[in-house]
This record gives C-alpha cells, sequence and structure tokens, in this order.
C-alpha cells in the first residue's frame, strides 16, 4: 500500500516555523502583514480568504481581508492596490481569484507590486524564477516541492510528467521540478496517448482539473503520484483527478485529496510573506 503524501501535517509544521520568525520580525520592528482582496460573491472564494485568515493568526502575521461586491468596478479594485502597494506596512497582497466577468486578471496581476506579489503571478517573478533568482517560489508548485523533500522523494534523475499546462501550477511546476535535475515532459488535452505518457513517470503531477481523469492504466507500479487538482463531485465531495482507490495500490507515494496539496499552497503562502517582510530574499 501506497504512503500517503500528509500535506495537512507538514503544512502545520511550516506554520508554527513561520510563527517563529513572525515573532522574531516583530521583536526586530517588523510585522509581517498579508492583504487578502476578495471581489464578488463566490462561495468557493469566501471559503479560501476564511482558511488564508486562519493561516495568517496560526503564523503570526497579521492579516487584512478587503471585500467588494460583484458590481464593483475596476477602477476600484485598482485604487485599493494602488493604496496597498504604497503601505510600507502590507508586505504581501493577494487578490482571490477568480474575479467577476468585468476584470481583466491579468490586467490586475500587472497592478500589484512584484514586492508584495506573494502568489508570484507577476511576470517579474515568473521571470526571476525561470532564470533561477526567485523572490518568490509560486505556492502550489513549491508546496509540491516541500512535500517530495519531507519524505525524501528525490526528483533528480527521474522522469517526471506535469498533467496541466496552467501559469498558475502546470508551467512553474515543470520549472521546479528541472531545477531538481529531473527529466520533464509536460502533457495536456491534446497530448495523443495521455496514458503513454503517464506511464513512462516515476513521478506523476496531475494539475488538469478534471475528475477522474487518471486511472489505473496510466500509473506504471512503484510511481509517485502527486494530485493537485481540487474537484467538486455531484454531491459536494473534493476529489482530485486521480481514481485514488484505484491507482494506490500501485503507487510507492501518493496525496489524498483534501489533505494532501491543498493545505501546503496556504503554508507556502505564509512563508512568502514572511520572504516579503524580509525584502523578498528566499
Amino acid at each position: 500500500m501506497a504512503t500517503r503524501l500528509d500535506g495537512k501535517a507538514l503544512s502545520e509544521k511550516l506554520k508554527k516555523r513561520c510563527a517563529l520568525e513572525s515573532a522574531a520580525l516583530r521583536e526586530a520592528g517588523t510585522e509581517p502583514c498579508l492583504a487578502v482582496v476578495l471581489v464578488g460573491s463566490d462561495p468557493a472564494s469566501a471559503v479560501y480568504v476564511k482558511n488564508k485568515k486562519k493561516d495568517c493568526e496560526e503564523s503570526g502575521i497579521r492579516g487584512e481581508s478587503y471585500e467588494m461586491p460583484d458590481t464593483a468596478e475596476p477602477k476600484e479594485l485598482f485604487a485599493l492596490i494602488d493604496k496597498l502597494n504604497g503601505r510600507g506596512d502590507v508586505h504581501g497582497i493577494l487578490v482571490q481569484f477568480p474575479l467577476p466577468a468585468q476584470f481583466d486578471a491579468r490586467a490586475v496581476l500587472m497592478a500589484i507590486d512584484p514586492k508584495k506579489d506573494v502568489d508570484c503571478f507577476h511576470p517579474e517573478n515568473v521571470g526571476l524564477m525561470t532564470q533561477g533568482a526567485p523572490r518568490f517560489l509560486p505556492c502550489t508548485p513549491a508546496g509540491v516541492m516541500a512535500l517530495l523533500d519531507e519524505y525524501g522523494i528525490d526528483p533528480l534523475g527521474k522522469e517526471c510528467v506535469v498533467v496541466g499546462r496552467s501559469d498558475i501550477v502546470g508551467k512553474p511546476m515543470a520549472m521546479l521540478l528541472l531545477r531538481r535535475h529531473a527529466t520533464v515532459t509536460v502533457a495536456h488535452s491534446r497530448t495523443p496517448d495521455l496514458a503513454r505518457v503517464c506511464r513512462r513517470a516515476d513521478i506523476l503531477v496531475s494539475a488538469a482539473g478534471k475528475l477522474g481523469l487518471i486511472t489505473r492504466d496510466m500509473v506504471k507500479q512503484g510511481a509517485v503520484v502527486v494530485d493537485v487538482a481540487m474537484n467538486r463531485t455531484a454531491d459536494g465531495k473534493l476529489k482530485g483527478d486521480a481514481l485514488f482507490d484505484d491507482i494506490e495500490p500501485l503507487c510507492s507515494y501518493i496525496t489524498p485529496v483534501p489533505g494532501g496539496v491543498g493545505p501546503m499552497t496556504r503554508a507556502i503562502l505564509m512563508q512568502n510573506t514572511l520572504t516579503a517582510a524580509h525584502g523578498g530574499k528566499l
């Protein structure tokens, strides 16, 4: 039976470390602060913001929440971001996505000061990461790498397949694995014979957001499977891309959903906020 990669337990450990670091920063005269902006009434986004507020409390970080209605105009959000950019006591800014239809998501990301972009979405931060000199690391991919490290899974020389090519997870996930000397294939919806490609993987990371995508015939014996996706079933349960019960007997390690990558994403966000409070030095 596979060993489950327990993201919940590791995230708690990381937040305790963050709390100690936060205390040291406060003693030195800096109170780390994360500002979270929620636009609209998306229920899932509201839950995420609530969880991030709890994470801040547990990590010794001052959390500020700003809420705007679905009808908010882009100029109102840009004015708020500009104000937060100019505040020296705010170290991280996070705008919760998705945004209502009237907003240009890219323009919103570009408006955030790169030194406060703790999600690591701004092109400047993506470029620094690509060049191997990151200011921050993208939260979900960095959370995956922290989980692998916690369990002694070294990507060096391994064949890794990342399913999904999003700017938020798929592409940066491939980049972080490459930095650790893995051989990386990025697969997606137009990859011919996806099952054959996935079966090559020593480490298979699925971030496609498609319930039931990863099946038993796509996983080789002894593979490490990291399921990044969070899909909601018809009865309201949270599931990943993988058919967990079917593939677990084949795996050496596997992440549960929930309780795997999700908590790690939020813990890395706390770490990035502290990095910003230190002046953006990893």
